[in-house]
């Protein structure tokens, strides 16, 4: 569990490095860009305490991870806007990943989770 402050995207790609390291993932590149994406809206636009959960899909023997905050506001891929300064990263991050999304939980907030190649 991450407190909601500036430290929580750090701390989540050092346990993200942490655990593919474990699993003998050299090229942890991605998932630390996908979950310092994740932690850091959900530190923007969600609420409470921020969970990140890392494990790996057994059929597919791929990484998942997911992020859960309180907030119910849902991520959305903007369209790309020229002079913005935010508002590109998920974008980037959707085509990353080999599937992404989000599932409400019934005691409310959600979970944002990504399915790495």
């Amino acid at each position: 569990m991450l407190d909601p402050n500036d430290r929580a995207p750090r701390m989540a790609r050092r346990f993200v490095g942490a655990r593919f390291a474990e699993w003998g993932i050299a090229d942890d590149h991605v998932g630390r860009l996908v979950v310092s994406e994740l932690v850091t809206n959900s530190l923007l636009h969600g609420s409470g305490p921020i969970v990140v959960r890392v494990y790996r899909d057994e059929r597919k023997r791929q990484p998942v991870i997911e992020v859960w905050d309180g907030g119910e506001g849902r991520p959305v891929v903007r369209p790309e806007e020229r002079g913005a300064e935010a508002g590109r990263g998920l974008a980037l991050m959707a085509e990353m990943v080999r599937a992404w999304g989000v599932r409400p939980l019934n005691e409310g907030g959600k979970i944002v989770w990504a399915a790495l190649y």
